[in-house]
């Protein structure tokens, strides 16, 4: 994905995008659909150099027309091409029975789709694109299930994999499994999270040779997040007179009986990723044991609020949750916790306290994973899949500061477009201690006087960047959250 643009939209936006493009540029849609024909052979071509023969699968929309112009072009090119549509063609735009004509003049037959699909070397998906806002039924829920049938042919889905919500990346009753999917003008944040990446495969993207102009019309509502572009200046080189003085104490808050390994691994995090000084305030059984194998970290028995004035009062930031509990004793602490004012990383137990007991601050960043968050909203945690998009400025709304609604495709809001949006990362992180470890990272950055947008934005792209690192090295299967230490070190020092 390094190559892909950073910019995502609506599908509203791109179809302004397009707009713009034939009405401000005088470049057709027939143009444009000619031209997406060509970048989907090219990457038929790219792809799967041995393949000869197409099965194009196209729908009535200008979706279907980009499918009858690749069509129409791989024909000239001497590959076998077989076309199927799905719908009537009387209801096509100009544009697209204009391609599906081309096609019938080269003397090929376009097929009506009943309900099987014959052998390929690749299947076309142009069957809907990205202004589907319904459930997928009737023939075109049966030709995209047959299209699934195929499970040993890749799939070149065009634009978006049909079925899905451009908007929120839900799966419409059913959708495409792609192998590819090819974006054209502009990047849809469907794709990158809620379903989407279950369904898009490899994301690809070609901009149609259109004006670099039509971008600056309007802000896009999303941006996928990088190191090379959301404050990398703060891992710059180290000054050599530097000292711990100059990168922060982080003081993690949590570990009650039974879960100290949760505070300690935010807190290895937080110093592997740069703090200068790193304590943890927990149990007073845990205090002697808990540094055993990290002798790096300062560990304090805590039993009353009171016990944390001499703590917190060195620090620079706070990691609020991990393994805290839900007893009188993980209360006390939060409470306590928000007193200080200091800035601060609020997750797993304490956006369970907080739930229950909402309250609103801008000095702090939430971390609630779809559970959470259903909790501090007060619904399911299907509703907040449902429109991830919808339920982060639900969250800001209602408790302030900056939210980081983990999962696939992260996203990270503070209040302004566009909100941010992480592809990194991969299954492997679904297991104890991951959301521990990224409340470590960000607590860590937070100590060393980032903001808190940049601390989220960069704390949970190194933390998904490390898991992909452990899932080059070792796989996805088994990860665990100490996996991502030595990797956690060695991205927060590479030069951006």
């Amino acid at each position: 994905m390094l190559n892909l643009p950073h910019e995502l939209y609506t599908a509203e936006q791109t179809r302004e995008l397009d707009r713009i493009v034939t009405e401000k540029h005088n470049i057709s849609s027939a143009k444009l659909m000619a031209r997406a024909g060509a970048a989907a052979l090219e990457r038929i071509k790219n792809h799967w150099p041995q393949a000869e023969r197409i099965l194009v699968v196209c729908g009535t929309g200008n979706n279907g027309g980009d499918g009858f112009e690749l069509a129409r072009q791989a024909l000239a090119k001497d590959y076998r091409v077989v076309v199927y549509e799905v719908g009537s063609a009387g209801k096509m735009s100009e544009e697209t029975a204009a391609a599906r004509e081309a096609v019938v003049a080269t003397g090929t037959e376009i097929h009506q789709f009943e309900d099987k699909l014959p052998s390929t070397d690749v299947l076309v998906d142009a069957l809907l694109g990205t202004g589907l806002s319904r459930e997928v039924t009737g023939i075109y829920a049966r030709a995209i299930d047959a299209i699934n049938k195929s499970t040993r042919i890749p799939v070149l889905s065009l634009d978006i994999p049909s079925g899905i919500h451009a908007d929120t990346g839900r799966a419409l009753g059913i959708a495409v499994r792609a192998t590819i999917t090819l974006s054209f003008l502009g990047l849809n944040k469907g794709l990158f999270t809620g379903e989407g990446p279950n369904y898009c495969g490899t994301v690809c993207f070609d901009a149609l040779k259109v004006p670099s102009a039509i971008y600056k019309e309007f802000t896009p509502i999303a941006r996928r997040v990088s190191l090379e572009n959301d404050a990398a200046a703060g891992l710059a080189p180290r000054e050599r007179t530097g000292h711990k003085g100059l990168y922060g104490h982080l003081l993690i808050i949590g570990g009650d009986h039974g879960m100290p390994g949760a505070a300690r691994v935010a807190a290895e995090a937080g110093a592997r990723v740069g703090a200068g000084l790193t304590s943890i305030a927990t149990r007073s059984a845990h205090g002697p044991t808990l540094n055993l194998a990290r002798p790096e970290l300062m560990c304090y028995g805590v039993e009353h609020p009171d016990d944390l004035d001499p703590l917190v009062r060195p620090a620079n930031a706070l990691t609020v949750g991990p393994g805290l509990g839900q007893t009188s004793w993980g209360k006390s602490l939060f409470q306590k916790a928000i007193e200080t004012n200091l800035p601060m990383v609020v997750d797993a137990d304490a956006l369970n306290l907080l739930s229950k007991n909402p309250q609103r601050h801008d000095n702090w960043i939430l971390t609630p994973h779809p559970g959470e968050a259903a909790r501090l909203l007060g619904c399911t945690s299907d509703d907040i899949q449902a429109d991830r998009f919808a339920a982060v400025q639900k969250l800001h709304d209602r408790y302030g500061g900056i939210i980081v609604l983990k999962g696939s495709g992260t996203l990270i809001y503070g209040g302004e477009a566009p909100t941010r949006l992480s592809t990194w990362g991969n299954p492997g992180m679904g297991s104890g201690g991951m959301g521990d470890a990224l409340a470590g990272v960000i607590g860590g950055l937070l100590a060393q006087h980032f903001t808190l947008m940049d601390a989220a934005c960069v704390g949970v792209t190194l933390h998904g960047m490390a898991a992909d690192k452990a899932a080059e090295q070792d796989g996805e299967r088994g990860m665990l959250a100490m996996d991502l230490m030595p990797h956690l070190r060695h991205l927060a020092n590479l030069k951006y």
